[in-house]
């Protein structure tokens, strides 16, 4: 999970806005729409870095298709410290 945030995060362009992500999901599960709206981002961009968080297992979807929620895995819950170390690394860049 270690190299999956790395990645993620520090080695592409997206990492920034991943990151927020991830806080604002930590902070209350919310589907893509709302995420879209609270961290005035395009839809699209939303959609596009929440499917690249599923496929690392950062994040999971319950509910229906329309306004399914996302929520942070149990498996990134055990690696959180390795997300904060990374995102404290990034904002002191």
């Amino acid at each position: 999970m270690e190299k999956a945030l790395w990645y993620l995060l520090a080695g592409t362009r997206g990492g920034k806005n991943r990151a927020r992500l991830v806080r604002a999901i930590d902070d209350r599960p919310r589907n893509a729409n709302q995420l879209s709206e609270a961290l005035d981002l395009e839809y699209n961009t939303v959609r596009y870095h929440l499917a690249k968080l599923e496929d690392h297992d950062v994040v999971e979807t319950g509910g229906d298709d329309y306004g399914e929620l996302y929520f942070l895995t149990d498996r990134f819950d055990r690696h959180r410290e390795e997300f904060e170390r990374i995102t404290e690394r990034m904002e002191g860049e």
